[in-house]
């Protein structure tokens, strides 16, 4: 199909499909209007109340804050989430467009989720091994320093950390009075993190990172002072506030933390966990039932996995591979630098290849920067940041180089295409520039749907070109069937009462990932229960709804066309995006285009 007639079929889709991009099919009646005036004001109260996300998307109103989590002000959250679910009842859905209804039924479904969410009582765990209080002033490198002002309310909103911190501590007090609290084997990592920021030198402390590289449009004499004020009060307020948070968390936390894992284990904890499952895969799918598509999945991998064995002439099992893998030097690289300047590499060749199949590419560049080295032995191997929403800075697909002979040169190929071009960067800062969809729809989304998408652009690598080596080609089955081994060993902790050796040997058993690397993992889905489950999930839905479209449509299957659909929608739930896909597919069958 020639580029113009694809231009057609897309905003065809646009236009037609359920939701409105662009302008394309908004309500511009009175009900419409009063419906995104809703959004716009309640976007303004979750900035209010999140400033840092606030800070992290450009907003500076509320610069000088931290968010307000002690107990009276949650529970006015909630009673405000109540006001807001009966408030949406009240909206005329035959007054609304197509666009607005899906818009007013999303809404309605975060509002519930905020609800449930409050209920169960999650908010009294707000902190894990991977992120929290312990870690947050790492959160500057995310932030905007341009004007004198930026690091005078920085300044504010150090001084009112202690506030912040008491709440955290009343709050995770009240987890211990109720039995919400994260199990001893995850927990016991974060008195090493916490004692990072107790600093002798304060010029050492995250919090002061923004006043070593002071703005230019700042004088040499203003810059002085802020320096100078800077070192004070990280002095005054920011250590002090961790020494009385390590001593709480060392005399009374850790020692109230469960022995045993699992959601099982708290309160209420199997809806917990099916709740949990159901919002992280938008799916009714029960934890059985997702836990046997894991093990489904695992004998669909392993057998792509010992093609490649045969095709490589290894001689030995499945299990000896493994250990060839995760012991032969070869795949690896010596020192930290090489292996961030080898993904910086890989992903410049990566990205002038997605053409191919995508008709629309996102304006926003990324870069590739190295894990904060204080967090980077407690988590992942990489994650993404997503970019400012005023433009201000780019996406960031952020590498952990902490004992680089653990990190496997055969991963990196699928690792890129999820966490970059054309997995999460693509995809968030496709949707962050889309016109016409109200905030809460170009910011955030549905685990399922960016995961999924993550996933399954780990499968595009053979037809952009990479894959090429068996080795990476293995890599990528590597890193497909430690999705599918999450369903398995997500479930089997938190509802099927599994141990945490358990699910580390089940890894290691089925994957080529290093030790340190499995162990990281499982603990990472002990402290987030559920959201493992997301990315195999929504993965197997895409490639379900591409099957579904090539089968149907035959020689007017168009893959950017169909990519296309999948993304500029922004992210949807997987039933919602079936709909999508499906009307698409019967538009172009019945010549729409």
């Amino acid at each position: 199909m020639n580029t113009k007639t694809h231009i057609v079929v897309t905003w065809s889709a646009l236009c037609i499909l359920i939701i409105a991009v662009g302008g394309c099919s908004t309500s511009s009646n009175a009900e419409g209007e009063r419906l995104h005036a809703l959004f716009e004001r309640e976007w303004d109260y979750g900035m209010a109340r999140n400033p840092l996300s606030a800070s992290r998307a450009g907003d500076r109103r509320f610069n000088t804050l931290w968010a307000n989590v002690s107990l009276a002000a949650i529970e006015k959250r909630y009673q405000h989430a109540l006001r807001l679910h009966t408030e949406l009842k009240t909206f005329n859905r035959a007054g609304l467009s197509e666009a607005d209804q899906l818009n007013l039924d999303l809404y309605e479904r975060s509002v519930t989720k905020q609800i449930q969410n409050y209920q169960h009582r999650w908010h009294l765990i707000p902190l894990d091994q991977r992120w929290g209080i312990q870690n947050i002033g790492a959160t500057a490198d995310s932030l905007r320093f341009q004007y004198k002002k930026d690091y005078e309310d920085w300044i504010k909103r150090l001084k009112a950390f202690p506030t912040y911190m008491d709440q955290t501590i009343a709050l995770m007090r009240e987890g211990i009075r109720v039995g919400m609290v994260h199990p001893k084997v995850i927990m016991q990592r974060l008195p090493r993190q916490i004692k990072t920021q107790i600093v002798d030198d304060p010029t050492n402390s995250s919090f002061y990172k923004p006043f070593l590289e002071i703005h230019t449009s700042v004088s040499s004499e203003d810059q002085k002072h802020l320096q100078d004020v800077g070192r004070r009060i990280v002095s005054q307020f920011i250590v002090p506030a961790y020494r009385k948070f390590l001593a709480f968390f060392e005399n009374e936390y850790l020692p109230a933390c469960q022995d045993k894992i699992g959601t099982l284990h708290l309160p209420n904890g199997k809806e917990l966990y099916e709740a949990r499952a159901r919002d992280f895969t938008t799916t009714n799918l029960t934890p059985r039932q997702i836990h046997q598509i894991g093990l489904n999945e695992v004998k669909r991998i392993r057998a792509q996995m010992m093609d490649v064995i045969k095709q490589v002439k290894f001689k030995g099992t499945f299990d000896e591979f493994l250990v060839f893998l995760r012991t032969d030097k070869r795949f690896y690289y010596e020192t930290g630098e090489e292996l961030l300047a080898a993904y910086r590499e890989l992903n410049k060749r990566i990205d002038p290849t997605v053409v191919k199949l995508f008709g629309r590419m996102p304006r926003m560049p990324y870069g590739i920067d190295p894990i904060p080295p204080d967090i980077a032995p407690d988590t992942t191997t990489a994650y993404y940041m997503r970019p400012a929403a005023d433009g201000t800075r780019a996406g960031t697909y952020a590498v952990n180089l902490y004992k680089p002979e653990t990190r496997p040169k055969y991963e990196m190929e699928a690792l890129s295409l999820h966490e970059g071009v054309p997995g999460h960067h693509f995809q968030i800062a496709l949707a962050m520039e889309l016109k016409g969809l109200p905030k809460f729809r170009r910011y955030s989304g549905y685990t399922a749907y960016i995961e999924g998408w993550g996933l399954y652009a780990e499968s595009l690598g053979k037809e952009l070109g990479f894959y090429t080596d068996p080795y990476s080609l293995f890599g990528r089955y590597v890193y497909e069937i430690w999705r599918a081994c999450r369903l398995v060993v997500d479930t089997g902790m938190h509802y099927l009462g599994w141990s945490r050796q358990k699910a580390i040997d089940y890894m290691k058993a089925n994957t080529a990932k290093s030790e340190l690397d499995i162990i990281n993992e499982i603990d990472r889905y002990i402290a987030w229960p559920g959201q493992a489950l997301a990315y195999k999930i929504g993965e197997l839905k895409i490639q379900e709804l591409r099957k579904r479209a090539e089968k149907q449509l035959g020689p007017r299957f168009d893959i950017r066309a169909f990519h296309d659909t999948i993304l500029l929608n922004g992210a949807v739930p997987l039933d919602i995006l079936e709909k999508i896909v499906n009307k698409w597919i019967a538009n172009v069958k019945a010549g729409a285009a």
